[in-house]
C-alpha cells in the first residue's frame, strides 16, 4: 500500500481522506504521523490561498509529496461566514460546539428557506521542484435550527442535505463520502492523483 502525506493535524479528515483514498490502495498519513509539532498559520483570505500555502510548506519541510485540505462552510443569510474562518469561528481555541453554537445565534429567526448553506473545500497538492495544483469540491445544504446525528465533525450535526432528507452527522462514511465537499473535491484529484504520485517516486 502507498503512503500519502495530508497536512492535517484534524483527525476527522485523516478519516474522510481514508474513506475516501483507502479504497484507491493508499494508506493516509497526517502531520500526527510524521510532524506533529508543525503547525503553518493560515493567512491566506480563501481557502485556495490556504490550501496552497499548507501544502507548499509541509512539502518543502518534509521534501515529500504532500495534499493539503483547507475547507468550511459558507452560509449565505451570514454573507458567507464562517468561511476561511470556520475551524474558529468562535474564537482561538478550535471547539465544533462552540462554532455550532455560535452559528445558530446568529441565525435565531431566519425562516428554513433562507438558512441556505454550502460546505466547500479545496485540495492542493505540492511536490519539491512542482507545480501546485488544486481542486475544489462543494456540497448544498441548509442550516438546521437544532443538531442532529453523532458521526462526522465539525458542523457536520447542523448541516442538513435536502436530497438524502438528513444532516451530515446522519450519514455514515461511505454515504458521506458520496456527496461531500471533500468528496467531490477528492473525486477530482483521484483522476490525475496516479499518475502524479507515480512522478513523484
Amino acid at each position: 500500500m502507498k503512503q500519502i502525506v495530508i497536512a492535517t493535524q484534524n483527525k476527522g479528515k485523516a478519516k474522510d481522506f481514508e474513506a475516501l483514498l483507502s479504497p484507491l490502495g493508499y494508506e493516509v498519513l497526517t502531520l500526527l504521523d510524521v510532524a506533529q509539532d508543525m503547525d503553518v498559520e493560515e493567512t491566506g483570505t480563501t481557502f485556495e490561498e490556504n490550501a496552497i500555502l499548507k501544502a507548499e510548506a509541509v512539502s518543502k519541510a518534509l521534501n515529500i509529496p504532500v495534499i493539503s485540505d483547507d475547507s468550511g462552510l459558507e452560509i449565505d443569510a451570514l454573507n458567507g461566514e464562517p468561511g476561511v474562518y470556520s475551524a474558529r469561528y468562535a474564537g482561538g481555541e478550535k471547539s465544533d460546539n462552540a462554532n455550532i453554537d455560535k452559528v445558530l445565534e446568529k441565525l435565531a429567526g431566519v425562516a428554513e428557506n433562507e438558512r441556505t448553506a454550502r460546505f466547500r473545500c479545496v485540495l492542493a497538492v505540492a511536490a519539491p521542484g512542482q507545480q501546485t495544483q488544486t481542486f475544489s469540491g462543494s456540497c448544498e445544504g441548509k442550516i438546521l435550527d437544532v443538531r442532529r446525528g453523532e458521526n462526522g465533525f465539525g458542523y457536520d450535526p447542523i448541516f442538513y442535505v435536502p436530497s438524502l432528507e438528513k444532516a451530515m452527522a446522519e450519514l455514515l462514511p461511505p454515504e458521506k463520502a458520496a456527496i461531500s465537499h471533500r468528496g467531490n473535491a477528492l473525486r477530482e484529484l483521484k483522476q490525475c492523483l496516479p499518475n502524479w504520485l507515480n512522478e513523484q517516486s
